[in-house]
C-alpha cells in the first residue's frame, strides 16, 4: 500500500535511532511527507552519515520537551505519528534509572497529549514497545491478553508506555496502537554493545565475540525490515475495527539462544577459529522471551519476510562495507 502514503504528513520521533532510520527510509522513498524530531545532531547515526535527514523536515527537541512537540504537530499538521523515540539500552536504564523514565515515560504522555490537543490532524498513532513489557513469564510464548509486569528499569518504562496509550485510547478515543517487538537487528545499528553488530565487528576484526550472560538466555531475533513492515501495516490498517486501542506482537515466532546468533554469524562469516568469551556477567535480564504473533498475521496479514540467516547475511554485508568505508545508501526492501 505504498501509494497511501503519498503526500502524507508523518511525524517520526526516534528518527536518527536504528529503526527510526529503516522507517524513514521507507516512508521517504513511498512519498510522504516526512517530519523527524531530533536531540541530538550524531554524525555516527545512520539518518546523518547518509544523509537521509535532508530528505525530512526537521524539528530539534527532546521528547521531554512538550513544547517541540505539540508545535511540530501543530505546525507541520500531522497525520501520522511513529513513536519510535525511547532510552533502548537495558545496561543503560540499569545504571542510571532516571534518564530513561524522563524519556520512555514523560516524552509517551508528552506526545500523547500533544495529539489529543490536535485530535482533528492526527489520524493515527504507533506506539513502539517491546517484548520487555511483559516482564519475566513462566508461560511462553506471550500473547497480548497477558499481563504487563516488568520488574526493571527499562522493562517498566516499556510497561508504562503501554498503560499510557491505552489510557489515552480508552479516556480520549485517541487513534494509537502499540507495537511490541522482540529484539531488532540488522545494518544501521551503530551500538555496539548489542549481540549483533558487536559480533559481525568483532569477527571483521578477527576478535573474539564477548557474551555478556552464560549464552542460554533466548529470545526473538527481528530483521529491522520486518519491523518496518509491521509498524507500516499496523499504521495503514487503522480504519478496520479492533486496530486502535489494541496491542501487536511482532516476531519471528522462533525464539534463538545468544549462542545459537553467535554461531549461525560464525558459519556466515566463516570465523570458526575465534569461539566466543562467554562472561557470564549479566544480571537483572529476563531469561527467556517469545512472541506469538498470530494476532498481527490474523488482523494486518504480517509475517516475516526474512529468517534468520537471511537477516544476519543481509546485516553483515551493510556492516562489511559500513566498517570497510564503502557504504552506500540502500533501498528499503518492504
Amino acid at each position: 500500500m505504498k501509494d497511501f502514503w503519498i503526500n502524507k504528513n508523518v511525524f517520526i520521533t526516534g528518527a536518527t535511532g536504528f529503526l527510526g532510520y529503516w522507517l524513514t527510509k521507507a516512508l521517504v522513498q513511498a512519498r510522504a511527507n516526512v517530519v523527524t524530531l531530533v536531540r541530538d545532531l550524531d554524525p555516527q547515526s545512520a539518518l546523518i552519515s547518509t544523509n537521509l535527514i535532508s530528505k525530512t523536515r526537521v524539528v530539534q527537541g527532546a521528547l521531554e520537551d512538550y513544547a517541540a512537540l505539540e508545535r511540530a504537530i501543530n505546525e507541520h499538521e500531522i497525520d501520522t505519528v511513529f513513536h519510535l523515540g525511547a532510552q533502548t539500552i537495558v545496561g543503560t536504564a540499569l545504571r542510571n534509572p532516571l534518564p530513561t523514565f524522563e524519556s520512555n515515560i514523560r516524552g509517551t504522555y508528552n506526545l500523547l497529549e500533544a495529539c489529543r490537543q490536535h485530535r482533528s490532524l492526527v489520524k493515527r498513532i504507533v506506539v513502539a514497545s517491546s517484548d520487555k513489557a511483559y516482564g519475566s513469564s513462566p508461560v511462553l510464548p506471550y500473547t497480548e491478553e497477558m499481563p504487563l509486569k516488568g520488574q526493571h528499569p527499562y522493562d517498566v518504562s516499556k510497561s508504562c508506555t503501554d498503560l499510557l496509550s491505552y489510557t489515552y485510547y480508552h479516556t480520549y478515543s485517541l487513534p494509537v496502537a502499540v507495537a511490541r517487538c522482540g529484539n531488532l537487528y540488522g545494518g544501521g545499528d551503530l551500538n555496539w554493545s548489542r549481540l549483533v553488530p558487536g559480533t559481525i565487528r568483532n569477527f571483521h576484526s578477527k576478535i573474539a565475540p564477548v557474551i555478556r550472560s552464560d549464552g542460554t538466555f533466548t529470545r526473538d531475533y527481528l530483521y529491522v525490515e520486518d519491523a518496518v513492515y509491521a509498524y507500516l501495516m499496523l499504521a495503514e490498517n487503522f480504519h478496520k475495527e479492533n486496530i486502535a486501542g489494541q496491542a501487536f506482537n511482532f516476531g519471528p515466532n522462533a525464539p534463538y539462544s545468544v549462542l545459537e546468533v553467535v554461531g549461525a554469524l560464525q558459519r556466515l562469516m566463516h570465523c570458526f577459529d575465534l569461539p566466543p568469551k562467554v562472561l557470564n556477567e549479566a544480571r537483572d535480564e529476563i531469561r527467556d522471551q517469545s512472541l506469538d504473533s498470530q494476532k498481527a498475521k490474523q488482523l494486518l496479514g504480517w509475517q516475516p519476510l526474512f529468517d534468520l540467516e537471511q537477516g544476519l547475511q543481509r546485516s553483515i554485508d551493510w556492516y562489511t562495507k559500513y566498517l570497510d568505508g564503502v557504504l552506500e545508501e540502500e533501498v528499503c526492501s518492504v
